[in-house]
């Protein structure tokens, strides 16, 4: 027989629902429903699935959401500070300036879906996935992209200082006006990214980099340097 599941829908659950039906062990679907503000701190959420939600300005700050998936979701603002995102999925929706400061994110998917400003400091990251994701402005120091295959997402304006993108391939992405200082780019596939407006500072850290004619251009431009 299917597992049945406990479904929110079409309603505004406060958190004494959420709690209560947290300590079931029944998988629970949360569909169209306004969380807005709502404090969801602390929660073991494993498994939830959230669809299509208002949950702006909600905070989920230390929660576990192992297993979890953000569908299609309204969330500027939404703090994911601390949480325990590991193997959860965000696929869609608006987290402009959602707090991720600290979160675990081991194997997790962003997909389709816009982040600008968003906070991802002290964040902990293996086997992470970007596609179609709008980071523009985004807080991103010291994150490692090492080894990953990035898909479409745009960097613009983001502060990526020391991130390490050593081995890692970029299609159809964009760096342009990203603040990299101190940032490794070694055997990096960079012919699909725009790289406009950055700044050179240690052609090293560039070293076995795979770009462009017009990239390579660009780049060593700045030091005075002609490619013909």
């Amino acid at each position: 027989m299917p597992v049945k599941t406990h479904q929110f829908a079409d309603c505004s659950p406060t958190r004494a629902e959420i709690e209560q039906a947290s300590r079931t062990e029944r998988p629970h679907t949360v569909t169209r429903c306004t969380l807005e503000g709502q404090d969801l701190s602390d929660l073991d959420l494993t498994g939830w699935r959230f669809e299509a939600c208002n949950l702006s300005q909600a905070s989920f700050k230390s929660a576990t959401l192992e297993d979890v998936i953000l569908k299609g979701c309204r969330a500027g603002g939404l703090s994911l500070q601390g949480v325990n995102f590991s193997d959860g999925t965000i696929d869609g929706g608006d987290f402009s300036n959602a707090n991720l400061r600290g979160a675990t994110l081991t194997h997790s998917k962003f997909h389709n879906c816009k982040m600008t400003g968003a906070d991802l400091r002290e964040t902990h990251t293996i086997g992470i996935e970007f596609e179609d994701v709008l980071l523009a402005l985004a807080v991103l120091p010291k994150f490692s992209f090492r080894k990953m295959t990035l898909k479409r997402v745009d960097f613009t304006d983001a502060d990526m200082s020391q991130c390490d993108f050593r081995d890692a391939v970029f299609e159809d992405c964009s760096l342009r006006d990203t603040h990299l200082i101190d940032s490794r780019f070694e055997n990096a596939d960079l012919r699909g990214a725009d790289l406009g407006g950055i700044k050179l500072s240690d052609l090293r850290r560039f070293k076995g980099a795979i770009l462009s004619k017009q990239q390579a251009a660009i780049l060593l431009g700045q030091l005075g340097l002609r490619v013909h």
